[in-house]
């Protein structure tokens, strides 16, 4: 990196691998982005930067943060590093304990997603999937 610009890439580390959960639907650029965004234009507001650059810099931000959503729409690999991938966590009615551990789902959840797709118990379910967006998807026998 050049001298004076920040690092990001322990950022888009620490956010991609952060709990799927914690942050929602949203992607790791999409949160730093907004980070970013929120703390520029409160410089601005406050008037400690400039307001008309400082507004043009973060639609440019805006701007170029469409960039990678592009490219992770052509590429599969970024889009896995960017977004991540789905989890298989029950597979032939039986629960993936260990991939529900690596996923941060316990019991509860699972037991919930079942419920909101209309499932009583895993006896109906062929497979279920924690997927890149957090939500639990279920395929019935």
């Amino acid at each position: 990196m050049p001298a004076g610009h920040p690092d990001l890439r322990p950022g888009v580390l620490i956010v991609r691998f952060a709990a799927t959960r914690a942050f929602g639907k949203w992607s790791a650029l999409d949160i730093i982005l907004a980070v970013i965004v929120g703390s520029n234009l409160i410089r601005a507001l406050t008037g400690s930067a400039p307001f008309l650059p400082t507004v043009i810099a973060i639609l440019l931000l805006v701007l170029l943060h469409g960039l990678p959503a592009t490219a992770a729409a052509r590429w599969v690999w970024l889009s896995t590093l960017t977004k991540g991938a789905s989890v298989v966590l029950v597979k032939d009615g039986e629960p993936d304990e260990a991939a529900m551990k690596g996923a941060g789902i316990g019991q509860g959840d699972l037991r919930m997603a079942l419920r909101a797709a209309g499932h009583a118990d895993l006896t109906t379910v062929k497979s279920a999937a924690l997927e890149r967006n957090g939500d639990i998807s279920l395929i019935g026998r």
